[in-house]
């Protein structure tokens, strides 16, 4: 009986009326039912023969196990039906979710790619998706087609490295030229970051030309996120390439002008050197660089209301930041920051300020491993607009920064345990598209946060008299 006690209640537990508060909610939200797993009905069947038994052992006690027995199948039968439910079809799953500001429910998109990396939303309603072994992949209609886009260079890909941005033209329209990011080979283990551009045609990736090369070497960090600011400019980032942050830290490659470790760059649309870079005059200095002193950023955003550029870096363990990126600043990676070395926890910075070296806007410890940014400028969830949205890949989650002007006045956490977040975009819909990079082989690749109306306040009833 105590064990058939603990089976109902386990099995009818999620209906039970248990209720759940989310962050940052005001109301009260039923708990979402899970299905019991399979070693709990194999648990529930071993009682169940276990009361056979006692009850053709004992005809004493017989009239007292048929009444068990009778509810022994009242409750196989209740927590199959919940096992079914819970066999949902993936493509169709469903979570809810919730926020300060609107309820949203997670729908699949995709299913079936491998390390997905960026996606990128063309006009007439294609979506580009890179994979990281080096595939760039077509969703039309709904539908991931079979055959991955032909054109492409080869690219490296062991680690982090790999077929890494895609993003198209502002005139796509009429030009067609889409642009990506992936690590070029340099012979033998050897690699640096890459940036071309094409014309996507008939599903074909032609006219293809090499714009830009990184001057970097090293192990990985690849940055690789690229962004146009709608003046004939383009930004990317390269990480500081896993260089050691050890000894003499002003001396880190990331705080040497002279290569393109841990920088910002700012090109032309054609790969060329604009005019107006801060260290074109700077004698021994690349004079594409931006800004400096970055270890890994792969969420950026140009905002073209504001002008302002954003940018998500990875820290080492704990240190992640939002930076605000200004030409010429120096973000004094590894000299300042916020995290500590892997494994041990011994310090890697001098301090966390130092005159010189700019502040980041906000940081997360313990890390979130960010990865992906945008500002919602959508319909669909009016009341985000102007928040930033970062991407989380070791936190799962999004994170959900609300902005006043250039701070950060309020944080949420969204979609959290969905899988490794790593890119977040906006489509033409209004809706929030995420990247899932499933490291241990699973399909769900592609899912989006579409609104639902706000759920019903429900408060326990409270006891009679």
């Amino acid at each position: 009986p105590v064990r058939l006690t603990w089976c109902f209640w386990r099995f009818a537990r999620p209906g039970s009326g248990a209720i759940s508060i989310s962050p940052g909610e005001r109301k009260i939200a039923p708990a979402k039912p899970t299905s019991p797993s399979v070693p709990e009905i194999g648990r529930f069947v071993i009682v169940k023969g276990f009361i056979d038994m006692l009850k053709n052992q004992a005809p004493r006690v017989k009239p007292f196990f048929n009444r068990m027995l009778q509810l022994a199948w009242i409750i196989t039968a209740g927590a199959l039906t919940v096992l079914a439910d819970g066999f949902e079809s993936p493509a169709l799953a469903q979570e809810q979710g919730y926020s300060a500001y609107h309820d949203y429910q997670v729908v699949t998109v995709a299913e079936g790619l491998e390390r997905p990396w960026s996606m990128a939303f063309l006009p007439g309603g294609d979506m580009l998706v890179t994979e990281k072994p080096g595939r760039l992949r077509v969703i039309r209609d709904g539908v991931l087609l079979e055959e991955p886009v032909s054109g492409l260079p080869e690219v490296y890909a062991a680690g982090q490295a790999g077929l890494l941005d895609v993003v198209p033209h502002p005139d796509f329209m009429s030009n067609r030229l889409v642009y990506l990011t992936y690590s070029k080979p340099q012979g033998g283990t050897d690699s640096t970051t890459a940036v071309i551009r094409g014309r996507f045609v008939d599903d074909e990736l032609a006219d293809v030309e090499e714009i830009w090369v990184a001057h970097s070497s090293g192990r990985g960090h690849y940055g690789s996120r690229l962004v146009f600011d709608g003046q004939g400019h383009i930004f990317v980032t390269v990480g500081d390439r896993q260089a050691s942050p050890s000894g003499d830290l002003e001396n880190h490659p990331a705080q040497d002008l002279s290569n393109h470790n841990g920088v910002v760059v700012r090109l032309n649309e054609d790969g060329s050197l604009p005019e107006g870079n801060p260290f074109s005059s700077t004698e021994g200095a690349k004079p594409d660089i931006w800004s400096y002193g970055h270890r890994n950023a792969q969420g950026m955003y140009f905002d073209r209301d504001t002008g302002r550029l954003w940018l998500t870096e990875h820290g080492p363990q704990g240190g992640d930041e939002l930076n605000l990126v200004e030409p010429g600043k120096n973000y004094g990676w590894p000299v300042i920051g916020y995290g500590v070395n892997y494994r041990s926890g011994s310090a890697i910075h001098e301090s966390t300020h130092k005159d010189g070296m700019a502040q980041p806007k906000r940081i997360w410890v313990p890390s979130i491993a960010t990865s992906g940014l945008v500002m919602y400028q959508g319909d669909a969830f009016p009341n985000w607009r102007g928040h930033l949205l970062a991407g989380g890949l070791r936190g799962e989650q999004v994170a959900l920064l609300e902005m006043s002007a250039d701070e950060v006045v309020r944080e949420e956490t969204l979609a959290q345990g969905l899988g490794r977040v790593r890119d977040v975009r906006v489509g033409p819909d209004g809706l929030v598209y995420l990247a899932l990079d499933h490291r241990d082989g699973g399909t769900r690749s592609i899912v989006r946060l579409e609104p639902v109306p706000r759920a019903e306040v429900q408060r326990p009833v409270p006891p009679g008299p």
